[in-house]
């Protein structure tokens, strides 16, 4: 070891997360790997931001599902207020609707809760460098993205959505529609079962829809499927 080395200051971190077994498990966890040093734990959001303003730590490692405030915005709030901050995110979500806000907002690094302490560790020591702490599987993700062919020119834009719906939400809709049951749909659009449902409770209290079949009518009575010809 170095000089160098051996006088590098810890890097000090708090961790957001709303589940207190989680939360300490983490605590407990980053303990134990070399260059770390813990300074506070929040439990959600809000919390993370007061915390940042108290401490001043060098990264957060934030949780995006939490009451109050979740990650993506308090990320965005971090990241505005207290830029010599870094955000790490470590989730249980590796999908594109969480994803990408979060990298949005301002997060520079991106894990999932499988991720083991090495792996940690290298994404807080690249944030720090300048560099984007990203998962092996994150990085898939975002190549997956980037290397999805945009649509012809001459191609006429997507009508607004109706009654309020995002498109993600009439992209359900329109699977809805065809057939697929929301394993289906989680495959196809590369998300969880549990993000196609809540997309499904959030269409259906926004168009007044009971059920499947009425959706069905919804989405052909919108012209957002067509029946099929022959």
């Amino acid at each position: 070891m170095t000089v160098a080395e051996g006088e590098r200051k810890p890097a000090r971190v708090v961790v957001a997360d709303d589940q207190t077994v989680v939360r300490e498990g983490i605590v407990m966890l980053l303990g134990l790997l070399p260059g770390l040093e813990v300074v506070g734990a929040a439990g959600d959001g809000e919390e993370a931001v007061r915390l940042v303003g108290e401490l001043a730590p060098d990264v957060v490692l934030m949780d995006l599902r939490m009451p109050r405030c979740d990650g993506v915005e308090a990320t965005r709030r971090i990241r505005a207020q207290y830029p010599g901050t870094q955000v790490v995110v470590l989730t249980t979500f590796g999908d594109d609707e969480s994803l990408f806000p979060a990298l949005r907002a301002g997060a520079r690094g991106y894990l999932t809760k499988d991720a083991g302490g090495d792996e940690i560790v290298r994404a807080v020591e690249s944030v720090l460098s300048g560099d984007a702490g990203l998962s092996p599987s994150v990085q898939r993700r975002l190549l997956e993205r980037l290397s999805r062919p945009e649509p012809p020119e001459s191609e006429p834009a997507a009508t607004e959505p109706p009654d309020g719906l995002t498109a993600r939400e009439t992209e359900v809709l329109v699977l809805i529609a065809e057939g697929l049951s929301n394993q289906e749909i989680a495959r196809a659009l590369h998300v969880s079962t549990a993000t196609v449902k809540t997309h499904i409770n959030n269409l259906f209290a926004k168009t007044g829809l009971k059920d499947r079949a009425q959706a069905v009518r919804y989405a052909y009575g919108k012209g957002l499927v067509r029946p099929p010809t022959g």
